[in-house]
């Protein structure tokens, strides 16, 4: 008898996933991921090797090694194999010089593989991509910054006044604060960081990608300096802005 349940069980908990979770990545219903654990049903041959590459493993050891007994093991063997096991997230690199070419590329495959990737260990699961911006329409995040984005499937999920990366057919991509428009239910309301750049609306059916600023990386000391005065006058300026867009959308 295998041990692909007790395997596949010991597998999951390793990384922390719900059954939910574990079925959606392997594109089966929870049900099954139950009855493997179970014992109740042996996977299908296509499920175990989505097992093994995930896990890295092969099939013989899937089947007939007991992973469980690694518990024994010493801390570090535990993380180790934790290491060894996890999901590299890599993360796709927009350079300004690219995105006018995203606009067309954004879902063209070919086009995405070409982007430059990298990595940040403290992700955790998702679909991430990272923009640089110019100009100072929102500072005090700088020109050249990097926004590392993580995707949003539905506008309906965008929260008020956090900051995005939105891909419009008009705007191409920008980085701005969103506010959902209640009054005008097809509008989104795009917002500068700097006061002296007017809030504008968008038509949510031009949205084409939007993606939640997670992390800003930037050179060191390329952040401007400012005064209390002028720090004072800017948030003045944005609560005023805020509170007027407020009155228009209720």
């Amino acid at each position: 008898m295998s041990n692909a349940g007790k395997n596949l069980r010991y597998l999951r908990k390793l990384r922390g996933w719900t059954q939910e979770e574990f079925a959606n990545k392997l594109k089966i219903k929870r049900s099954l991921v139950g009855a493997y654990e179970e014992e109740r049903a042996e996977p299908r041959l296509e499920v175990m090797e989505a097992i093994c590459g995930i896990f890295k493993l092969s099939l013989e050891d899937f089947l007939f090694k007991d992973l469980t007994e690694t518990r024994g093991a010493s801390y570090l063997d535990r993380r180790r194999q934790l290491k060894m096991s996890a999901d590299v997230v890599e993360i796709r690199f927009v350079p300004v010089k690219a995105a006018a070419g995203y606009l067309a590329g954004y879902g063209d495959p070919e086009f995405i593989d070409e982007l430059n990737t990298f990595t940040l260990p403290m992700l955790g699961p998702g679909q991430y991509r990272a923009f640089e911006i110019v100009g100072d329409s929102m500072l005090p995040t700088p020109s050249g910054s990097v926004i590392v984005g993580e995707k949003v499937e539905d506008l309906e999920d965008v929260k008020n006044s956090n900051t995005y990366v939105v891909l419009s057919k008009n705007e191409g991509v920008v980085y701005k604060r969103l506010m959902k428009n209640n009054r005008l239910k097809n509008k989104i309301t795009l917002i500068s960081d700097n006061p002296q750049y007017e809030p504008y609306n968008v038509n949510a059916e031009d949205v084409i990608e939007v993606w939640k600023a997670v992390y800003i990386m930037q050179k060191a000391n390329a952040t401007p300096r400012w005064d209390v005065n002028q720090l004072a006058g800017m948030v003045n300026n944005l609560q005023e802005q805020v509170s007027s867009l407020r009155k228009k959308m209720n």
